[in-house]
């Protein structure tokens, strides 16, 4: 029963992940798009799109948060593995013992981001506090809040799920298997 909800939050965090993945993939294509027409447009026309730097910074950081779930999903996560690897080729389950600590600080840390971040969305939401220049272009805050939130309390869940089912290296765990085979 256990390991059958424990398969389930796992299936469901991942398309989660995949899914805010695409999310953010979709953000960089728009964004793509913004800036060729602001080139063009500053080119041919004389005249760029305003906001295009607000637009840019609002979307460099959404894109970041959008795709950090899926990264820490497929363990991609930028961090120094080579002692890891030393130790896991001399004593693997100590090596596997501390990822499964690294991973419960790091779940630890996005929890405290996403528990951080949350009230502040929450606040952003009711005063739709906004960036940029008034009477020139503005964007509202409240949905960089909520993709802070959403990136890192659902990476916090993926952390917690390698945690607890043990399994840090997808990639590396499907390999051992086929070489069992």
């Amino acid at each position: 029963m256990l390991k059958t909800t424990l398969a389930r939050i796992t299936r469901i965090a991942n398309l989660a992940a995949i899914a805010s993945n695409a999310l953010g993939t979709l953000v960089v294509l728009a964004l793509v798009v913004v800036l060729n027409v602001d080139v063009i447009a500053r080119g041919v026309f004389s005249s760029p799109i305003k906001g295009t730097y607000e637009m840019v910074q609002f979307s460099v950081v959404m894109i970041v948060f959008l795709q950090l779930a899926d990264v820490v999903r497929v363990d991609r996560l930028t961090r120094s593995d080579g002692f890891l690897n030393l130790l896991g080729q001399r004593s693997p389950n100590m090596a596997a013992n501390m990822r499964r600590i690294i991973n419960a600080l790091s779940a630890i840390f996005m929890g405290l981001i996403a528990y951080i971040t949350f009230p502040e969305f929450l606040h952003m939401w009711d005063t739709q506090d906004y960036f940029g220049v008034p009477g020139l272009f503005t964007l509202p805050w409240w949905p960089v809040k909520l993709v802070f939130s959403f990136g890192t309390a659902l990476a916090c869940l993926i952390f917690v799920l390698k945690v607890i089912t043990a399994v840090d290296r997808p990639h590396l765990e499907a390999a051992k298997s086929e070489n069992n085979t």
